[in-house]
């Protein structure tokens, strides 16, 4: 089975080569393409990633390439995981929006909106060449912002899921609380993507969660241990953007951005893997975000490929499962995988409280996606004013001339 990374340059690539090195018989891999505009750097990963596969005895080839077509022929899976403009992108993502006051992230609010206004088109051209020579090749998206790329793919008729890490990780968090194997762990997750609540910890079919309220928990969240404890619900940590926005934007101004932390440590990483003697997953690559996504990865793929049926946390259309949002809109909640892709199982009513921010932040996604896809300034007004966490008009117009600004060079309509 072939397997395809878009970004494979990426100093993430070594953390989900770590994750098919460990779980190579649920995933029997023969064949890893990373593809990546820079030859030098995906050549240096991939030297990184076939030393690791080499000392876990792994067989798969690992081959590099510039070309997406050639890396791409006949993959039964392609992971995306690219960054459009690179760390300093994301870094003006981050820092920019302070300017207005409002929270600088490379996902959500302007910064993400940013994100995806450079992202979406070049993600749609990508998928086409998928489409052309892997048509039955399923794409996995890790690129953020994961709602809204989804949702570009899902709707221009490409076989994509979109994957977080979110989920998973508050599994292995539960799980190692308590002491049991994470297999033993359910959530009740919903929302959308970088919007959610766990509502229930399901130990062997038994709710837990009451039992994970408590001030480790709280502190972990960045949010008052009374606020979680009166919700009786454990909120991703992206809603602290939201539950103490005015709070983070203080934070935010007196340090540096994660841009600028995360540039550094892949200096780091690069050089570690420039040595032919590494042949392990370096501990700094735990700095680097995206904890237990390799593991995510394996498991939606090999789902995918085997047709098993079994319940994962994913990006996919909502077809009535949120009554109260639109069908073609995507979220993410526990789903069925099968080689016909992910089937979202039931949902208990969401509360108001929800509710109301996702269906806000959900119809925010659809004039972000208009905008990434037809341009315009006015698109991108639309999708700052109806954000929750821009959503004043002065903000909004300021805003947007900033955002233009600093992307020009990949909005050839502007």
């Amino acid at each position: 089975m072939k397997l395809a990374v878009v970004g494979g340059g990426s100093t993430y690539t070594p953390e989900l080569i770590d994750g098919f090195a460990r779980l190579r018989e649920e995933l029997p891999l023969t064949e890893i393409t990373l593809i990546d505009p820079a030859a030098d750097r995906v050549e240096l990963v991939a030297g990184m990633a076939r030393r690791m596969l080499a000392r876990a005895g792994h067989r798969a080839a690992v081959t590099a390439t510039t070309e997406l077509r050639r890396g791409v022929e006949d993959a039964a899976a392609v992971l995306l995981q690219l960054r459009v403009g690179g760390q300093a992108a994301r870094d003006v993502d981050e820092t920019l929006p302070l300017r207005c006051g409002c929270v600088g992230q490379e996902t959500t609010g302007a910064g993400g909106l940013a994100k995806a206004l450079r992202t979406v088109p070049v993600v749609l051209e990508l998928a086409e060449v998928i489409r052309e020579r892997a048509p039955q090749a399923w794409i996995v998206d890790f690129t953020n912002p994961v709602g809204i790329v989804t949702r570009a793919l899902l709707d221009a008729g490409h076989r994509a899921i979109g994957l977080c890490n979110v989920a998973i990780g508050f599994q292995r968090r539960f799980a190692a609380r308590l002491g049991v194997d994470p297999s033993r762990i359910t959530l009740g997750h919903v929302g959308l993507n970088h919007l959610t609540w766990e509502r229930a910890v399901y130990l062997d079919g038994e709710d837990v969660l009451p039992r994970m309220l408590d001030q480790e928990l709280a502190d972990s969240l960045g949010l008052p241990l009374e606020l979680i404890t009166r919700l009786g619900v454990v909120p991703s940590y992206y809603l602290r953007y939201f539950y103490a926005h005015d709070q983070v934007v203080e934070e935010q101004r007196s340090k540096p951005s994660r841009a600028a932390e995360v540039a550094a440590l892949e200096d780091e990483l690069l050089r570690i893997y420039a040595d032919p003697a590494s042949d392990t997953k370096p501990a700094q690559l735990d700095k680097r975000g995206g904890a237990y996504y390799s593991e995510a990865a394996v498991a939606l793929v090999a789902s995918l490929a085997s047709d098993r049926g079994d319940v994962q946390v994913v990006n996919t259309r909502n077809g009535g499962t949120l009554p109260f949002l639109p069908d073609d809109a995507v979220i993410e909640v526990p789903a069925r995988i099968s080689s016909a892709g992910a089937l979202p199982l039931p949902v208990e009513p969401v509360e108001p409280l929800y509710r109301g921010l996702i269906a806000n932040v959900s119809a925010y996604e659809e004039l972000a996606l208009e905008a990434a896809l037809h341009g315009g300034r006015e698109r991108v007004h639309d999708a700052l004013l109806a954000h929750p966490l821009v959503g004043q008009l002065a903000v909004a117009d300021e805003l947007t001339t900033l955002l233009l600004e600093a992307n020009g060079r990949y909005l050839p309509w502007v």
